[in-house]
Order: structure tokens, then sequence, then C-alpha cells
């Protein structure tokens, strides 16, 4: 009972001082008038400047309690703090490298780990560990590109080569073939004289002039001389008959020259010269394109040979490539690898081409897997068993004044003989440090138009502390890219950046992260704070998201590459880590758009893309207010027309007007032929059935309040509902005022009290508030304009903006008189926009039409 009596207690004392809080907040200040006297007017305390009056007089406004962020200032320095400075509060009072106070015994027996030897042991097993090799695939397709570039290069040669055999292998045998293709020129003359074909050599391989010389001289094979040309000197030995080659191919022709006629002898030895001037072309070519050194093992394969060569080399090669061939392997074990893959694979005499081939473009195609080698790494580290001393009881831990070692520093902290203190000089840096950042963050908030509140600095610093106690729990994907996403949404550029600015320069003094990590986070938040004002819908979120995910990668790549410099080994490494970041920049995108409709909701916050639902006409209160006051929507329509126009050159938050506008005379709906846009030419209901400028004026008074009720039943944010009393401020109902002054002329006992006349305000407090007012109170009088110059438009808008502004409706708002003048320039562009002049159709026209359509 106790208990709930002082909740109670408290609670009724905060009710008050906040309702005490809320009618200090609006002054009552004293204004010169016209005649001298004073009168009481509102001013809000936002506004701290000095009103000057009609006759010149000024009167002093102040702000007797501003709107202090104290509180939030303390908790957010006592909060950082307390995240920030976790690593001051359970440090040691004796340090490795520090002078030991006093001689330390050991209190009993233990065994104890000597942690920095099994570091020196683990880290030796760690570099001697093998490297595991993986099969690059980028060189295997290299090497596959290399072999059919070659493959190519032999096939267009061969084309060149033609047919082989030439013959059939029954008129002449495949090795006598081979050799009549590629036996030197003058083998294939002797042979020609050996066989007895001289008639034809003297017809095709000499010139007529010759002919009748190289007859008499043709030499005799059988003697083995050789005169020519009337040689007279003593014919010398020839060897061509020492050749198996030649004989067999001399006994062979021979032999078909006995069995058939000259002339198809003659036909034979056609073909053969045929295939000879071919293959002398075949190698003329391969020689210039220098693809293998000793052109003969190429050409002189057959056509079935080489179609089953080509089979046999590429499945040598893949097999090569799957076993892998390690950087620095000796060539000798490269060359009996391919020797054994290409045996019994290809054609006997095809080996040596397969070989050559495999040789020339085979290289190493394994690389370290860098996973796999430090995976193998930490298993070889971890096989190594803790290097454990036996430290007896009574033994000297430490003797006073000498440095303590990192194993006196293990031994004491085994025994618990070093005591644990807070650093509270290391603590009060960081406190300092985070005092001196959150002061810069309130100058600067207090510069911008942002206005803030109690709940937004709470907002601010729970989204700050997001950031530093994601890296305390020990993941380097922190919440950057989700903290700039509302930070920029909810208050704009200026102060995400800001936030994230400062908090990138505050985490790498208290916390210990990756500085390579901590830049790739904050380069996709503040990407983030830049752009999420600016997003309208589901579309530009998705792309911000993934822009936000190759920022956050991107960075992350190219300062660790800069950093390192080692591209080679580490590379793979690199790349997945940046992928990672990437991911987890889009992951809290996604998170940070899945929670903003719920902050919005719990902190009372407006955002682009929530105006824009709010602006829908197809809302349920919208869609109310075009059928059951027709004339008040169509209204709201052309005051929301004027004032986007204006906001839009002011530079004003122009969805928050276009949503604010839209809703500000929602109250109407109580009572819609109680305003005249809604009675469509019926009688008016004031004249007819009221008649009672009072009652009239709470009627009128009323849209105000029932608008709030109605706003607050939707669910409408604060800064939509302000222009729902803010539009009207605390003006006068002037039509109602003026019939009560005239009723209390003719019965002197009735008292006119102008506040029963006035609406309750406040006045506006921000300039779209300010904006939406002056619309509203130009739209009726430029829509009753039909044919007045815009000169007389603009003077009448400047009348009424002019009432307004002596009025004091405007004191709040931010507008100054140059503003004014503006919007007035604006208004009546828009009016000569909605009425511009249109063609006057001939009267014989519109009669034929009228007539077409009867």
């Amino acid at each position: 009972m106790k208990t709930q009596s002082f909740l109670q207690s408290l609670t009724q004392q905060l009710n008050y001082w906040e309702r005490r809080y809320k009618v200090l907040r609006r002054l009552y200040l004293s204004k010169v008038n016209e005649k001298g006297k004073y009168k009481i007017v509102k001013i809000s305390t936002n506004n701290a400047k000095s009103l000057k009056s009609k006759n010149g007089g000024y009167a002093l406004s102040m702000s007797c309690i501003p709107e202090h962020s104290s509180t939030v200032f303390v908790i957010a320095v006592v909060l950082l703090t307390g995240v920030m400075g976790q690593k001051f509060y359970n440090q040691p009072q004796l340090k490795v490298g520090a002078i030991a106070p006093k001689t330390i015994y050991a209190p009993r027996t233990a065994n104890i780990e000597d942690k920095k030897e099994t570091k020196i042991l683990r880290k030796i097993a760690t570099q001697h560990s093998l490297p595991v090799l993986m099969v690059d695939r980028e060189i295997d397709d290299k090497i596959k590109q290399s072999l059919n570039k070659n493959l190519n290069q032999f096939n267009e040669i061969r084309e060149t080569l033609g047919s082989f055999p030439f013959l059939d292998s029954l008129l002449l045998k495949i090795p006598t073939q081979r050799y009549l293709r590629s036996a030197p020129e003058q083998e294939w003359k002797a042979l020609l004289i050996a066989i007895d074909a001289r008639e034809y050599y003297l017809k095709t391989m000499l010139p007529s002039s010759q002919n009748q010389a190289e007859a008499i001289n043709t030499p005799n094979l059988e003697s083995g001389n050789n005169a020519v040309n009337g040689d007279k000197k003593k014919p010398q030995p020839s060897n061509y008959s020492q050749k198996p080659d030649f004989v067999s191919s001399v006994k062979e022709l021979t032999n078909y020259r006995l069995k058939n006629s000259p002339k198809n002898l003659y036909l034979l030895l056609d073909k053969i010269i045929e295939a000879r001037k071919q293959f002398a072309g075949a190698k003329q070519k391969a020689r210039a394109q220098k693809i293998i050194d000793n052109e003969n093992i190429f050409l002189d394969i057959s056509d079935k040979q080489w179609e089953q060569a080509q089979i046999g080399i590429d499945q040598s090669l893949n097999r090569i490539l799957t076993q892998g061939i390690s950087p620095g392997i000796p060539p000798q074990i490269v060359r009996d690898t391919v020797r054994t893959q290409v045996e019994g694979v290809v054609p006997k005499n095809a080996e040596e081409l397969a070989s050559k081939l495999l040789l020339e473009i085979l290289k190493p195609n394994l690389k370290k897997d860098e996973k796999q080698t430090r995976l193998r790494a930490e298993q070889a580290a971890a096989r190594i068993e803790p290097v454990i001393r036996i430290v007896k009881k009574g033994e000297i831990v430490i003797r006073k004044g000498k440095e303590i070692s990192e194993w006196d520093f293990e031994v004491l902290e085994h025994y618990k003989l070093n005591r644990r203190e807070v650093n509270w000089l290391g603590l009060a840096g960081v406190a300092t440090t985070i005092t001196i950042t959150v002061g810069i963050f309130a100058v600067i908030e207090r510069r911008i138009k942002y206005r803030m509140r109690q709940s937004d600095r709470l907002l601010v610093l729970l989204l700050i502390l997001s950031t530093p106690i994601f890296i305390i729990l020990g993941t380097p994907y922190t919440t950057w890219s989700g903290v700039g996403l509302l930070l920029g949404g909810f208050y704009g550029p200026v102060l995400g950046v800001t936030t994230l600015g400062l908090l990138l320069f505050l985490i790498p003094l208290s916390l210990e992260v990756s500085k390579v990590a901590l830049l790739a986070g904050a380069a996709g938040g503040i990407l983030a704070s830049c752009f999420a004002k600016r997003l309208r819908c589901r579309e530009e979120l998705a792309l911000l998201g993934i822009a936000i995910a190759l920022t956050e990668g991107g960075v992350f790549l190219i300062v660790r590459l800069l950093v390192s410099a080692a591209y080679g080994s580490a590379g793979y490494f690199v790349l997945q880590e940046a992928a990672l970041f990437a991911l987890s920049g889009l992951a809290w995108s996604i998170v940070a758009l899945g929670l903003s409709p719920y902050l919005e909701k719990i902190f009372d916050l407006v955002t682009p893309i929530r105006l824009a639902e709010l602006a829908n006409p197809n809302r349920p209160l919208l869609k109310r207010l075009a059928t059951e006051a027709p004339g008040t929507f169509q209204h709201t329509l052309l005051v929301a027309t004027l004032a986007e126009a204006a906001a839009k050159q002011l530079k004003c938050d122009v969805e928050l007007v276009r949503a604010g506008t839209l809703y500000h005379d929602i109250g109407k709906m109580h009572d819609p032929q109680g305003f005249i846009e809604n009675q469509m030419g019926e009688p008016n209901k004031h004249e007819t059935e009221i008649q009672d400028p009072w009652k009239s004026a709470q009627i009128i008074k009323k849209h105000v309040t029932e608008g709030l009720v109605m706003a607050r039943k939707h669910s409408l944010p604060s800064a939509i509902q302000s222009f729902i009393p803010e539009h009207q401020g605390d003006m006068l109902i002037a039509y109602f005022h003026h019939q009560a002054q005239q009723i209390a002329q003719e019965n002197p006992q009735i008292e006119v009290k102008e506040s029963d006349f006035r609406y309750d305000g406040p006045i506006p407090q921000s300039r779209e508030t300010g904006i939406v007012m002056l619309a509203d109170s130009c739209e009726a009088a430029l829509r009753s304009l039909k044919d007045a110059t815009p000169e007389q438009a603009l003077i009448m808008v400047n009348n009424i903006l002019r009432a307004r502004w002596k009025d004091n409706q405007l004191v709040d708002s931010g507008l100054s008189r140059q503003d004014l003048s503006r919007i007035a320039e604006i208004f009546v562009e828009v009016w000569q926009q909605f009425h511009h002049k249109r063609i006057a159709y001939p009267k014989s026209k519109i009669a034929t039409q009228k007539s077409g359509k009867s």
C-alpha cells in the first residue's frame, strides 16, 4: 500500500509540473498600442524577438522558461560513458611492465598455464602447417583456351596439307606414301631415275632446254655415281640406295611400273607430286607460324590419327588439370607426368607431338586456399597442448621492485592477487570527450530548422547507443546504415551526418574496433542520412538499400586493399569480407525500414513517406470529408495548392504542408451546413435557424476542437494535428462579432466580449502552419475574383496578409515581412493559373453545338 501511494503521489507531482510547464511556456506580455495604452497578447517562448508596433514603439518579448534539454544532456553523457567506458571498470591494479610494490608469495600449489609459451608453440605449429591448395578455374580456362587456339592453327595447316593417305594403301603402302610425300627433292629425283621413269623426269623436273643434256648425263643409280649437266668430274657415290624408305619405295614403284602401263605410272606420279606440293606448302606455313620445332611429327600423322590425337590430348589435359600443378614444381616432374598421361591415349606416332603441345601450354593451376589453410593452421595450433608450470606453495611470485612479466601477471591473476579497480582517470577522459561531443551535437541541433523535443533527443540517444553496443558484443557488422537511415529520414541529413560524424570520432577513442570496418559502416550510414529524407516510395527505398550495400562493401574493399596492399593471397578473404559488409548494410537498412513505422508511432514522428501516405485521398478521414462536406473538401484542395506553391518557393517542408492542409478543416464535418461552402445555395442556417451570433461563433470555433478530436481518434501525428488549431490562431470571427456589436448597440445591457469571438489558438508556431493560415485566409477572396486584374488581386491579397501580421498571428511562425510579400505574389500567380482566359466560341458555333445535342 505504501508503494502504491508513493507511485500515485509521484505521478500527481509529475502531472502537476507538466501542466505548469505548459502554462508558463506561453507568456502574457504587454505591447504598446496606437493610443499609448497596453493590451495583453499571447507570445510563444520560442520567439525572443522584439515586436514593432504601428507607431514605431517597441515592446520587449522574452522567454521566461526556455525549453531546456539539460536532463537528456546528462542522461546522454552518463549512458554513453557507461557503454563506451566499460573497459575502464575492472582494470587490474598491477600491469605488465609495472614495478612490484612488494614481494608476493604463492598461497598454494597450483598448475598454471604459461600462455606466452603456449602461444609461441602454437604460432610455430601454425607457421609450419602445410598450405591447402585449390584449383584455380580461371587458369584452367586460360590453358584450355590456349590449347584450342593451337589445335585450330594445326587444323588450318592440315587443311592445306590435304588428306592422308592420298592413295589407296593397296597401291602404295602408307609408310611409302609418307616417305614419298616428305622426301627431299634430290631423293625424289633419284627415285624417279631408279624406277626407270627417265622420260617422266625429263618432262616434269627439268626445263626443255636441258632435256637433251640431261638425257645424256643421267646418273646411273646402279653404279651409284652422279654426273649431271655434262659434269665430267668423277661421279660421287650416292647413299640413297642405303636408306630403307628409299629402297622400299623404289621397289613398290618398280613393281607398279611392271604391272601397269606407263600412262598409269605417270598418273600415279602426278598424284605423288601434288601431295608433295601440298606437304611443302603446309610445312612452310607451319614454320612461318612457329607452332612446333619439328613440323614432320605433326604433318606425317594421318587424318584418323590426328582425330584420335586431339581427343587424347584433351583427355590428358583434363586429367593433368584435375590433379593440379602446384607452383614451383620441378619441370622434370611435369614432363614425366605429361608423358605418363599421353601414353596409350594418343596414337604412338603422335605422342611426341602431344607431349610438346601440352608442355608448351601447361602452367601451375593450383593456388592457396586461404580458408582451408587457415582452418588447418588453427587445427594444428589446437593440437598443441598448453604449457603447464607448477607453482609451489610459498614460492616467490614476484619480488619487490622487480618488473612484472607476462608470466608473473598470469600467476597473480590465477591466484587473484591482483586487485581490480576502476580506472577513474581513463573513465574521466572518456566522459570529458563524450561531454564535448554531446555539446557539439547540442549546438548544431539548435541551428537546424527542426525543433527537437525531449522525445526526439531520447530517440537519437537510443539510436546512437545501438552502434557501440553491437561493437562491444563483438560483431563488426554494426547498425551504421540503419541509424543513418532513421536519423536522416526523421530529422534530415544535417543532424544525421553530424551524429554519425561525431560517433565516428568517438568510437575509436574508447572501443577496440577495426578502422576499416568503422570507415565502411560510417560511409554507408552517411549515404543513408543524406538521401533518406528524399525518399518518396518503396522503390526508392529499395534502391537506397542497394546503394548502401554497395557503398559499405566498396569502401571496405578499397580501404582494405590500400592498407594491406595484399590482393594476391588475401584477395579471396578481402572479397568475402567485403561481400559480408555489403550484405550487413542491406540487412540493417531492411531492419531500419521495418522499425520506422513503429518508431514513428511511438515517438510521434513524420517522414516523407508517411506524409505521402497521409495525403492519399483514399484515407478514411479524407474520404469522409469529400462525402460529408464536399464544399470544404474542394476548399481544402485549393488551399493546399496555394500553400504548396508558397512552401516550395520558401523552401519549407512541402510534404508536411500538403498533408497538414488536407486535414486542417476536418472538424467541419461535425456540422457541414454550418459553413457556407457546404450550403450549396440552400438557406444559411445561421440566418434562418440560429440567429444568435454567440451560438454561431461557437459552432465556427468548434470545428477546431472537433477536428483535434477526430485527428486523435485517427492517430494523426502531432505535426499534422498542429495545422488544425494553428491555421486559425486566435483570430477574431469578425462577421459574427460585428453582428453581436450591432445587437449590443440596440440593447446596452448586453456585453460583447472579444474572447467569445476569437479562436482559442495557438497562433502558428512554424512557417508551414503560418503559410496555411495565409492560404486559408486568401482562398475564398481569390475565388470570388472574376474580372479583376493581377494588380488588383495582389492588392487584395497584400491587405489580407497585412491584417494577419498586424493582428500578431504570425509572430511565432518565423515568417518575415519579406516572406509575406513573396507569398502574396505566389498566391496571385496560382490564382492566374486557375483563372486564365479561354477562347470565346462564335455564337453560331455554340448554336450549332446546342442544336446537335438536342
